[in-house]
């Protein structure tokens, strides 16, 4: 049998568990989310590409419009509309513009 302390302590992990279920998020979720928002993308070469996110597939293959170019963190270009093949991307994060 168990004890009244043991039932709160299991009932407290439940519920915590179920927070904890609730908050998961997947990358796809992330990826849907930025839509249409400002990402800053950075390529295998570490260069920086900050603009926003039109659309991606699922191989990673990226459409930016309104993006900046930056090397070593120094802008280099502007271009108004940019094609990324996903095999260069690294990672793509999301900024506040």
């Amino acid at each position: 049998m168990m004890s009244s302390e043991e039932a709160v302590n299991e009932a407290n992990n439940a519920t915590e568990g179920e927070a904890v279920e609730q908050n998961k998020r997947s990358p796809s979720d992330f990826l849907k989310d930025v839509l249409g928002r400002p990402v800053n993308v950075r390529l295998n070469s570490g260069t920086d590409y900050r603009g926003v996110l039109a659309c991606l597939d699922g191989y990673m293959n990226i459409a930016m419009e309104q993006t900046e170019e930056y090397v070593d963190g120094q802008l280099k270009s502007k271009y108004g509309d940019c094609f990324i093949r996903g095999n260069n991307v690294l990672y793509i994060s999301s900024q506040k513009r």
